[in-house]
């Protein structure tokens, strides 16, 4: 590659970047604005829950069909199309007379950040395989997990954004700040990006969305309980168990919440030095050994946390130290699933094969989201964290069938994707 390719796709990827933050960051503050609001106003956990449906089953939807989109159109076009959607969706809740916030008006405008996060998302983490050389997995392993780590930490700071604005302007206006947030990043990368992001292939067929890679299609199947596991008592229950049950402020829970997930993204940024230091003494990167064991060692955290609070441990200590704890392995998890994702995939069907690999992501928090609402709802909180266990189980025995060696560039597609 040249030093002026090479240039013009860092400059593209560094602009990508920024635009995803920027969605992500309205994403947070987003869902903790409906979710407070419409939980003020006396839906039930279960209701709450449901606004986000659509949010979830559209995710599964966009990360399908728009790896395809993107192997047709480029990633420039899917990163463009995200953004603007999601200035349509916060413009809805933003401008709409109060009422129409009803339920079946708000599952279809959380559809529509649903459709609008995953395609952003999609077309920054496959631009992270147009920078890094083939050859070079350590950089990969890194890249990624500083991307994914960022974001996180960024949706936390969402978190506290849509709590603050609930308290401080109200949610309509709320809505409309955030959108112009968006409106900007969008016009800023427009205006600054240079050539495309990728070659695109006229002659993709949809079939191809569907890997026929071994790997990847049992990283998917793993993906899908692992977050199913984190958001099964994270999305709905827990927040609801500290406003109603613990009496926390709506302020109180943002930051909380906000502070979990910023420490989460950290973590999960600084996966690569934790990993290429156990590398240096093990003589490999992660593989499908690494990801198994921690998925078994991250089950003991809900576990430990249902057993606690059924002993009347006083729950504020449990699930603060219970948190950390799972944040911290659940981060290191996440990080190891990402890297092989890319490392697994071939170059020349990268989006195709992030596209699927999302979509089985999508369809964890899809589980996780509807779950925990109902679970909550007739068990309390310590019905979802015992879900919680039986999902990381799964996703470790899962992860077993993984390869049991680092992916290598060996009989892969030497295609390389450029700007064009």
């Amino acid at each position: 590659m040249s030093t002026t390719q090479s240039r013009g796709d860092l400059r593209n990827y560094v602009l990508v970047t920024g635009a995803y933050w920027a969605d992500t960051l309205a994403d947070g503050a987003s869902r903790m604005l409906v979710l407070f609001y419409f939980y003020q106003l006396g839906y039930s956990p279960f209701e709450v829950a449901s606004l986000f449906l659509f949010y979830e089953v559209f995710g599964i939807v966009t990360n399908l069909v728009g790896g395809w989109i993107a192997a047709k159109l480029g990633l420039k076009a899917t990163l463009f199309s995200g953004l603007s959607i999601q200035i349509l969706a916060l413009c809805m809740l933003g401008l709409a007379p109060e009422s129409w916030l009803v339920v079946p008006y708000v599952m279809a405008s959380q559809a529509l950040s649903g459709i609008a996060k995953d395609l952003t998302k999609m077309s920054s983490k496959s631009a992270v395989k147009l920078v890094v050389p083939e050859d070079s997995e350590s950089s990969l392993f890194k890249w990624v997990a500083v991307l994914t780590g960022s974001k996180n930490a960024l949706k936390g700071v969402g978190f506290f954004l849509g709590g603050l604005l609930l308290t401080v302007i109200g949610f309509q206006s709320a809505m409309l700040l955030l959108a112009a947030m968006v409106a900007t990043a969008l016009i800023t990368t427009a205006v600054m990006m240079h050539g495309g992001l990728g070659r695109t292939d006229a002659t993709a067929k949809f079939r191809h969305m569907f890997s026929n890679n071994r790997s990847i299609n049992v990283l998917a199947a793993a993906r899908v309980f692992l977050f199913a596991s984190r958001d099964v008592w994270f999305v709905v229950g827990l927040p609801v168990y500290l406003r109603t049950v613990l009496d926390w402020s709506f302020w109180q829970v943002g930051i909380f919440l906000a502070v979990w997930v910023i420490g989460y993204g950290i973590v999960q940024a600084s996966a690569p030095t934790v990993m290429q230091r156990r590398a240096k003494e093990t003589g490999q990167l992660p593989d499908g050994r690494s990801a198994t064991w921690l998925a078994f060692l991250l089950a003991a955290f809900p576990a430990a946390i249902a057993l606690a609070l059924t002993a009347n441990f006083d729950p504020t200590t449990v699930l603060v130290v219970g948190l950390i704890a799972f944040g911290i392995v659940f981060a290191m998890n996440s990080a190891v699933h990402s890297y092989l994702v890319l490392s697994y995939a071939d170059n020349d069907k990268v989006a195709m094969n992030v596209g699927f690999y999302y979509m089985a992501n999508a369809g964890g928090r899809l589980m996780g989201t509807v779950l925990s609402g109902a679970l909550y709802q007739w068990y309390g909180l310590t019905g979802c964290l015992w879900a919680s266990v039986v999902f990381v189980l799964a996703a470790g025995f899962l992860s077993f069938m993984l390869p049991s060696s680092p992916p290598t560039t060996a009989g892969r597609s030497k295609a390389r994707l450029a700007t064009g």
